[in-house]
């Protein structure tokens, strides 16, 4: 399977290989032979991440930046392995996530207490330090200038606090992290595409990724680049279904609060509410795809949801 997707303006999603395929993806920007990287999968998706740069002839020396959206481990946890590999690369990552990166043990016993000893050591192995002093710390609107041209980033809390997502003014386009949901490629027919919301544990802020969402709007985006997954377009309407998930989510942990087998329940209905949105899809419901891409988001989503019901 081919792990590059090249698009317009210098822009090349890179399949990470974290778990699936087109599970993760990595965005590498090029410009006068500099790259930047945005988002870096785990340790193991480092060797994805190097082809790319190889297929567009770049030396190691000439990687400017290396970009998360947040600090989740999907999304940072191969940062440490790819800043040791690149000599002259800043990494920014929101003021929040920063000292998680300098000293990843915090994030570290957060992530097992999720996922479990084994499953953490499986995924995701040895989490590198970065020195502080390689840091960027991108705080609101803080601009990159990158070979002329222009990165913005904007705080986007509602999945966490340590979110920002990244405007780049020459293609008209956002890197959302987590903030602009879920949509896996696999999912999409002809009738439109599955997209719905993050609500992964511990930071879900059902008002915050509200206004984070209409925020990304008002730039009157072309395209969003999700890191699950790549490229979607039609973004006010796909905002308009996000809005929706956010609340539909919302009103079915409300539905279970109560309930002896609460998380049971939940993972039920999550799973029951995305069926039927891919009903609407006409996609192929008998398709064994379906519960092995979406249980494991239901599971995080449902421990989420039930950690912000208990605060």
């Amino acid at each position: 399977m081919n792990i590059l997707t090249e698009h317009d303006f210098n822009i090349t999603t890179i399949d990470t290989g974290f778990i699936t395929p087109r599970f993760v993806a990595s965005y590498l920007i090029t410009e006068n032979n500099h790259a930047v990287y945005i988002e870096t999968g785990a340790n193991s998706s480092v060797p994805n991440l190097l082809k790319a740069l190889q297929h567009n002839n770049i030396a190691i020396e000439n990687v400017d930046y290396v970009i998360v959206t947040h600090i989740h481990l999907d999304h940072a946890g191969g940062a440490g392995q790819l800043m040791q590999i690149f000599p002259n690369a800043s990494f920014v990552v929101h003021p929040y996530g920063a000292r998680h990166m300098i000293d990843p043990s915090t994030l570290i016993a957060g992530s097992k207490a999720v996922y479990g000893e084994q499953a953490f050591q499986a995924s995701y192995g040895d989490i590198i330090p970065i020195p502080e002093e390689r840091i960027i710390k991108a705080k609101d609107e803080h601009v990159i200038n990158f070979q002329g041209r222009e990165l913005l980033f904007l705080d986007t809390p509602g999945h966490a606090r340590h979110h920002f997502c990244i405007f780049d003014a020459q293609s008209k386009s956002f890197f959302t992290g987590d903030t602009f949901g879920i949509s896996f490629r696999d999912f999409d027919t002809d009738k439109g595409v599955l997209i719905f919301a993050s609500t992964t544990p511990i930071q879900f802020d059902p008002p915050a990724m509200h206004s984070s969402i209409d925020r990304l709007l008002q730039f009157k985006p072309e395209q969003m680049f999700l890191t699950h997954y790549d490229a979607v377009t039609n973004i006010p309407m796909l905002a308009e279904k996000l809005h929706t998930s956010i609340d539909k989510q919302v009103d079915i942990m409300k539905s279970v609060a109560n309930s002896d087998n609460r998380h049971s329940l939940l993972r039920k209905e999550i799973m029951n509410y995305l069926l039927a949105e891919l009903e609407n899809l006409d996609y192929n419901l008998t398709d064994s795809k379906i519960r092995r891409k979406l249980t494991n988001e239901v599971e995080i989503n449902a421990q989420g949801l039930e950690i912000w019901w208990d605060k």
